[in-house]
């Protein structure tokens, strides 16, 4: 549990942030970060605060400059779909940018941009691009999480990834100096030094001390009746995969070429799948994924990747590379 002579720091430091910068919010203290992640697991956060409504910018503006003044953390929570919370729970401030969803309104002619607010799910993204007959968001279909999380650890499924679609992405970023404070600003994707950043699981946002606000995507016109089968083939390959069957994150390990086949087939192939550790088991169904079985405490799904990464890299001298993010305090 956090301090409560740390609680009550805090509480007085909102307080103070929303008579500076007016704001709707919803804010927990020693909020357990189980209710907020896909795994279902995480001890409390210090403080969860999801600020809602038209003054959203400017708040989390104004708490961005204030928290970096006061040296108090602030998480950025998306979905929750690819992070494994510490037991002991989240220092400081968790900001939840979920309220802050939905298309942003697009010019005429450009019809074929459409623009997301970061908190907007990305399957509801690709629905909105299927009612207007636009693809290339079709591989998003039936992956959790958000716009602002897939931007920034450029998601990837069925051979695409976002940077193939992203446009520009509007961020609340602080400069590169001792007393600067967070400005809003427009960064093109499509620049070729920004597109250059981007790799399997990587984008330049992983490097910027940045709050992801919306993402404008190129798409283009096509057959709606295709569109929605192409999502709905997705979207059933996932339930065949047993991803919606307990809580997980989706694939734990990141995919790699010089293997020569990939990761779950490889832990597959060496018995692993079954093997469990506390609540905590790798997927009877599929060998990249862990699920938690009920009762998985964080510390036994560190527990596991650690134990499978050992166990391939001892039968095949290779390294697995976790794609979940573990979180929080150690």
């Amino acid at each position: 549990m956090a301090e409560g002579s740390s609680i009550k720091k805090t509480a007085e430091f909102i307080e103070r942030c929303l008579q500076k910068y007016p704001c709707e919010a919803d804010i927990r203290y020693d909020e357990p970060m189980s209710e907020h992640t896909t795994f279902k697991v995480g001890g409390p956060a210090d403080c969860y605060i999801c600020p809602k409504g038209g003054d959203f910018v400017s708040f989390c503006k104004g708490l961005l400059n204030d928290t970096k003044a006061a040296g108090i953390p602030v998480f950025i929570l998306g979905g929750g779909a690819n992070i494994v919370v510490s037991d002991k729970g989240i220092r400081g401030i968790v900001l939840d940018m979920s309220s802050w969803s939905g298309e942003v309104d697009t010019l005429p002619d450009k019809e074929e941009v459409l623009i997301f607010k970061s908190g907007t799910t990305i399957d509801e993204a690709a629905n909105i691009a299927a009612s207007k007959s636009l693809s290339g968001l079709e591989f998003l279909a039936g992956m959790p999480g958000t716009i602002g999380g897939a931007v920034w650890m450029n998601a990837r499924s069925y051979g695409k990834e976002m940077s193939d679609v992203l446009k520009w992405v509007e961020v609340v970023e602080r400069e590169q100096w001792e007393e600067s404070e967070y400005i809003i600003k427009k960064i093109e994707a499509e620049n070729t030094q920004i597109l250059n950043s981007f790799g399997y699981k990587l984008s330049p946002f992983q490097k910027m001390d940045c709050l992801i606000l919306s993402a404008a995507f190129n798409l283009k016109k096509g057959d709606k009746n295709k569109i929605l089968l192409e999502m709905e083939k997705n979207r059933q390959d996932r339930r065949d995969k047993g991803h919606y069957l307990f809580p997980s994150a989706g694939s734990v390990f990141k995919n790699n070429r010089d293997f020569g086949k990939p990761t779950g087939q490889i832990i597959d192939e060496l018995g692993l799948k079954g093997l469990q550790i506390g609540g905590a088991q790798i997927a009877p169904f599929h060998g990249n994924i862990i699920i938690n079985t009920g009762n998985a405490a964080a510390a036994d799904i560190r527990a596991l990747v650690d134990e499978a990464a050992r166990r391939v890299k001892s039968a095949t001298g290779f390294e697995l590379e976790p794609e979940i993010l573990f979180v929080g305090k150690n």
